[in-house]
């Protein structure tokens, strides 16, 4: 099996999830070098290192799931307008994060993977799908913002029409009289 399959719609790809760790900022390199020292194998307990498995990423212009390779049972959900940080660690090309918004809590989540030879490019894919998703959310929202002023011109142009249709009734009222 590859480590990454294409749909039109979406990305997914393997990894070895290494854990995710709240965090106090929702962005940066630091934060994202923090929260990997923070699951180092000397600090797991049982049940952690249970988590440190092979998962599929699924990334797509709504969001990015990631799910229990076996299983493929979904562990983590996080809708693209939540993520805000995205990068590999610098000491250790192979490890890879992001940084998502709890989406029922003020809280910051970072997502921590490692890829033997895909990190980079994982990283790049998620950047990219984020910034589309940005970029679609906008055109919504201006598209939203032209729906808003055609029916606010709709609804003076019918006010108009219906006084120019009094002044017009009132009109023809004389003309028959």
């Amino acid at each position: 099996m590859s480590d990454i399959l294409e749909d039109e719609s979406d990305i997914s790809f393997t990894a070895k999830f290494l854990g995710r760790v709240e965090v106090v900022r929702p962005s940066g390199q630091q934060i994202l070098e923090e929260a990997v020292q923070s699951v180092k194998p000397e600090k797991f307990n049982s049940e952690k290192a249970a988590k440190k498995s092979k998962v599929l990423i699924f990334l797509s212009m709504s969001g990015i799931d990631i799910l229990e390779y076996k299983t493929k049972f979904l562990l983590y959900s996080c809708p693209l307008p939540t993520v805000s940080f995205c990068a590999v660690l610098r000491d250790s090309p192979k490890v890879f994060g992001f940084i998502a918004q709890h989406p029922a809590a003020d809280m910051y989540h970072c997502y921590l993977f490692q890829s033997q030879k895909l990190a980079p490019v994982l990283v790049s894919a998620i950047g990219d799908a984020f910034r589309a998703s940005r970029k679609e959310q906008n055109v919504r929202g201006g598209r939203d913002l032209v729906v808003e002023a055609l029916r606010h011109k709709n609804k003076v142009l019918q006010r108009e029409n219906d006084e120019l249709r009094r002044k017009l009734g009132g009109h023809i009222y004389e003309a028959l009289s």
